[in-house]
């Protein structure tokens, strides 16, 4: 008999300790969310977004945080964004919309793009702490930074302000191999999108840097690896629950128009030029050689620039300068030329681009293949008017 009452007084207290702990866990009356969004169809936005949801019951908002706004109209926008020093900023919006603005879900519905929600398992005053955090982060003097693509971010902010508000900082998981870098994690993405062009410009522009193996830590810059990263945190579970607030998929772009393609036709174009007799044809031939060297050689100034005169941390030490000399633009001027200079310049240029295309799976950059016919052409050219007299 005292047995049965001493059980009966455990359940009660170990029930009565549940209620007054979960009204501890919900006196904040908050829920906080990390919103992943899926990729777009478009290049900007192939990498998908992520943003903070905060819905505070006891003043009925319902609010999300985006580090993921930049202004258009400000001065000097592309020459800012082309050096690495413009500035993104913390934004907010209604997570629904209201009688005249569109909220952050329809807009993403919109665009066709899918919705993750994953409320975190932050305790009353965990929640107080980061809502306080962002609310300081929103004002004008803090709401601006410098954005890095691959270093600082709209999601690598989100994880910041997760990790830095948790009482027992979580030290959260690699969720790509330990060998992954940073091109080959964005290759992902741009392959999934049919991104082809998109893909040759960035492998262009981003040099060797782009090919150091990432951290657990710096994995964190795609959206879905943060995501997978909360998910993936066993000893102290950062995800309350999660649910898929609107699913979608990728539209299928695919085109036959690629790079590959294009640079193989016009390769072939030029060797068709070459061995024809006609004048006109020669003509047209040596005008073509003038653009081509010109292009490349203003190219190569272009990934100089990039190089010495920028903030970008990922576009130094550019193995694309290897092909796209910067000294072409000045002697695709000389083409017609016979001089002996002319015809050193190109005979080096040649035995470069021999090397280089030895090279070309060896290098410490990651090179694009769909660049080969293009090099290819560069030392067909180089070649003949190396040896033309």
């Amino acid at each position: 008999m005292p047995e049965r009452i001493l059980l009966h007084l455990f359940i009660i207290f170990s029930f009565s300790h549940f209620a007054v702990n979960s009204f501890a866990q919900d006196s904040s009356r908050i829920r906080v969310s990390l919103l992943t969004c899926t990729p777009g169809n478009e290049l900007y936005s192939i990498f998908g977004h992520s943003a903070l949801r905060v819905v505070d019951s006891s003043s009925v908002t319902d609010i999300v945080y985006n580090y993921g706004t930049f202004n258009f109209d400000d001065e000097g926008f592309y020459l800012k964004f082309i050096r690495g020093k413009l500035l993104y900023s913390l934004s907010v919006e209604n997570f629904n919309d209201d009688d005249s603005v569109i909220g952050f879900k329809s807009s993403y519905q919109l665009e066709n793009r899918g919705i993750t929600e994953q409320v975190l398992n932050f305790s009353a005053a965990e929640k107080i702490s980061l809502q306080h955090a962002l609310i300081e982060n929103l004002k004008e003097e803090n709401r601006h930074y410098k954005y890095d693509f691959f270093l600082d971010n709209c999601t690598t902010r989100l994880r910041d302000l997760i990790v830095k508000n948790k009482h027992r900082q979580p030290l959260l998981p690699a969720v790509m191999p330990t060998h992954y870098r940073f091109r080959q994690a964005i290759h992902q993405y741009l392959n999934a999108g049919k991104q082809y062009w998109g893909k040759l410009g960035i492998d262009i522009l981003l040099g060797a840097p782009t090919d150091a193996v990432m951290t657990a830590s710096q994995q964190q810059f795609l959206p879905d690896n943060l995501m997978m990263a909360l998910d993936s945190a066993k000893i102290f579970p950062l995800v309350q629950s999660s649910e898929n607030l609107f699913a979608t998929q990728l539209e299928n772009n695919d085109s036959w128009f690629t790079p590959m393609f294009f640079f193989t036709a016009l390769l072939c174009l030029y060797i068709l030029l070459s061995f024809s007799s006609n004048k006109k044809l020669k003509l047209i031939l040596s005008g073509l050689d003038i653009l081509l060297f010109f292009i490349t050689g203003l190219l190569g100034i272009l990934l100089v620039f990039m190089w010495i005169a920028t903030d970008h941390t990922m576009t130094k030490n550019n193995y694309n300068l290897l092909w796209a000399l910067p000294t072409h633009i000045v002697f695709a001027a000389f083409i017609k030329s016979s001089k002996v200079l002319v015809k050193k310049y190109f005979f080096i240029t040649a035995v470069i681009l021999v090397l280089l295309l030895l090279s070309w799976f060896f290098l410490p950059q990651q090179m694009s293949t769909a660049l080969i016919p293009f090099v290819m052409l560069l030392l067909f050219r180089s070649v003949s008017i190396y040896l033309k007299k």
